[in-house]
């Protein structure tokens, strides 16, 4: 029997990444992207040992956690537009079959509020706001089988019991949502919210767009770690660098290898 967490964790994946379809699944893409992500998680461990934090370590997870809601935000506004440009500007058929293919990022950007609904709702449980122990009051469900005060004990310990083993069925629900949502984020970024099952194209358009609005943004935040400013300014500039190139050289693949171009894909 699988474990609640894995089961969710393994949805989450699925509903975010990138399916199975009949577009085009070049393995070097894969390989490059995920050496990418390799090096990208090597150098942010790197930077975070080599230097002290600026804040606490809340401060330093909440940074990070607000900025993955950032850059969430971003890809959905860009997914939304990038998928909607290619099947207005597509010319028939192609923009009816790229409209078909919209089911899969709508399950993707569908997961988030789908996990952050199921946080929300455990929390709810593990504060006493869906039901409390005030909500049921003193009973004796024993129909005095063993006198009213025995039975309102007896009652009050069964009571008690089915709290605890809610309680612990709650926590065990808010850890598997809550990796549900991170995973569902994470890779619903990764993927741009699954918009490769549209087109080839669009994850490498759309992923500069995200990198540079992120590098943006921390323009206007101070620094997680008291590093020198020329380390910073590397480290900053290298993740945007890196994904540019690698669209660029994932675009230069596409049509290099299998024809597959922006003209082409509207149909000019």
């Amino acid at each position: 029997m699988r474990h609640p967490v894995g089961v969710l964790v393994g949805t989450a994946s699925r509903l975010t990444g990138p399916a199975q379809t009949e577009r085009v699944e070049d393995p070097v893409i894969g390989r490059m992207q995920g050496i990418r992500t390799a090096l990208g998680l090597v150098a942010t461990l790197w930077l975070l040992f080599a230097y002290p934090l600026r804040g606490g370590r809340q401060s330093f997870v909440l940074g990070k956690l607000e900025e993955l809601l950032i850059g969430c935000g971003i890809v959905l506004v860009a997914a939304v537009v990038g998928v909607g440009g290619f099947i207005v500007l597509a010319r028939a058929p192609l923009g009816r079959m790229y409209a078909g293919r919209v089911f899969g990022p709508l399950l993707a950007l569908g997961a988030i509020p789908v996990g952050v609904g199921l946080v929300w709702l455990m929390v709810l449980a593990l504060g006493g706001d869906i039901v409390s122990w005030d909500d049921i009051g003193p009973h004796d469900f024993t129909f005095g089988l063993f006198g009213t005060t025995l039975g309102t004990i007896i009652t009050g310990l069964v009571i008690g019991l089915l709290f605890i083993v809610a309680a612990l069925a709650c926590v065990v629900g808010l850890l598997a949502a809550l990796c549900f949502t991170l995973v569902a984020v994470v890779t619903g970024m990764n993927s741009c919210f699954r918009t490769g099952d549209v087109h080839e194209l669009l994850p490498p358009l759309l992923s500069p767009l995200l990198v540079w609005a992120l590098f943006v943004l921390q323009l206007f935040d101070d620094a997680d770690v008291a590093a020198p400013p020329f380390v910073l300014y590397v480290f900053s500039i290298g993740g945007p660098l890196s994904v540019t190139l690698l669209s660029v050289w994932e675009v230069r693949r596409l049509r290099v290898r299998y024809g597959v171009t922006l003209r082409t894909a509207l149909g000019r």
